[in-house]
């Protein structure tokens, strides 16, 4: 059933405008996810990228509107959010550095700090806030020892690095380690060790995108991979289904390993699913009906049941990588993506393959069972016409996450802004 803009206009209520039948189109996006500097809960790294045939320009919002590299935070809510803009899109002139120099255009160096909010005990509700704020006082610490870096670091030398941006860096977080310690000891026990969480080191090139990944070693195996079952021939479960297939070892395609190419035969594990009552959800919860080309605008996004922790940076392999992972409480950890393209019209669906005018994949340590808000700051959208704005939720290797029912909505929203 199609609706009119103007009868939805008219009706005042933006959820009408929503469309439910997009998750075909979902996929769609999922394709051109890739990522070159990525934050996962309190790390930073950085990692280098292979160039592609040609050096075409991104399209608009595939970088940082600040022009600042593909990763920046926000502050909302008392927490820095990560957004990966364009979700590592190359510039033109990296494109160019990596072509003629056979190797990445290296980005400015980072420093890679131990996780502390995934290391520390059930919190009390009464030092909730107090643990929270510090929590962002080490996310802000880690910030100005990176913008220090960029400016200085590459000049100066190692031992400027060691003695005037690590060693500080440690003894800041070993402070603020100890209020975190003595906000949960006031009302509960309070724990020991955190000062082992206090020293962070240089970001290495090379490491997969991530803390705590599960073992993965950064390429897939086309054999079997789950417990055996590679009778792909016939019915595994004596179920009647008479099952194609359920890994890749009788597969004639080549394996994936973990970039973003199709033809190519997936091996990873499905992982981990939740409880139905415990699957993610998501809404745009505001948004706006029109806008002018090349207005910048907000949409707020409401997750629920989604641990924005986990991201794999797709295009340094991480693509299909990893297998979903719940934490303790059954939650699926992952991120979620925002993406806005331009309609033709509303009598066919667009061409899958077309770069979107805007993308962004945002991860930040928070979410969880209750409603979480989060702004998405779009810079501008260059063309007039109709446009889709869509948000999904991702595991940590971008595929949506599973539900436990058939019959359940996946994590997904969509919604019609008018560009004039």
């Amino acid at each position: 059933m199609r609706r009119s803009t103007r009868a939805r206009r008219a009706s005042g209520n933006a959820r009408s405008k929503r469309l439910l039948a997009v998750v075909g189109t979902l996929v769609v996006f999922g394709g051109i996810v890739a990522v070159t500097q990525i934050s996962s809960a309190q790390d930073r790294r950085t990692y280098t990228r292979t160039a592609s045939a040609s050096c075409l320009q991104p399209s608009p919002g595939a970088t940082s509107p600040s022009g600042r590299g593909s990763t920046t935070r926000t502050w909302q809510d008392g927490r820095w959010v990560r957004n990966h803009w364009g979700d590592g899109q190359m510039s033109v002139a990296e494109c160019q550095a990596v072509k003629a120099g056979g190797g990445a255009a290296p980005g400015p160096p980072t420093v890679a700090c131990p996780d502390v909010k995934g290391k520390l005990p059930q919190v009390p509700d009464q030092a909730r806030n107090e643990v929270d704020r510090n929590l962002a006082q080490l996310d802000a610490q880690i910030a100005e020892a990176n913008r220090r870096l960029a400016a200085d670091g590459s000049r100066n030398g190692q031992d400027f690095i060691d003695n005037v941006i690590l060693r500080p860096l440690a003894d800041k977080r070993k402070a603020t380690l100890n209020r975190i310690a003595t906000a949960i000891g006031r009302v509960a026990q309070r724990p020991e060790g955190l000062d082992q969480f206090a020293p962070c080191a240089l970001a290495d090139a090379g490491q997969n995108g991530g803390q705590d990944s599960g073992g993965q070693d950064g390429g897939q195996d086309s054999g079997d991979q789950n417990g055996g079952q590679n009778d792909n021939g016939g019915n595994n479960n004596g179920n009647g289904l008479g099952v194609l297939a359920k890994d890749c070892a009788n597969s004639k395609l080549e394996a994936h390993d973990g970039f973003q190419n199709g033809n190519r035969c997936v091996s990873t594990a499905f992982g981990e699913v939740g409880a139905a009552a415990n699957n993610p959800s998501l809404l745009i919860t505001q948004f706006p009906n029109e806008v002018n080309r090349n207005q910048p605008f907000t949409l707020r996004v409401t997750t629920k049941n989604l641990i924005r922790d986990r991201f794999l940076a797709a295009g340094q392999g991480g693509y299909y990588l990893e297998s979903s992972l719940l934490n303790d409480q059954g939650l699926v950890r992952g991120h979620f993506h925002t993406a806005c393209r331009m309609l033709n019209g509303t009598r066919q669906p667009p061409n899958p393959q077309d770069v979107p005018a805007f993308f962004v994949a945002t991860e930040d340590g928070r979410g969880g069972a209750e409603p979480d808000d989060v702004q998405i700051q779009i810079p501008g959208l260059p063309e007039s016409g109709l446009a889709q704005c869509a948000v999904w939720a991702g595991d940590g290797s971008h595929r949506i996450p599973m539900m436990e029912r058939a019959n359940q909505t996946p994590a997904f929203d969509v919604v019609r802004i008018e560009v004039n």
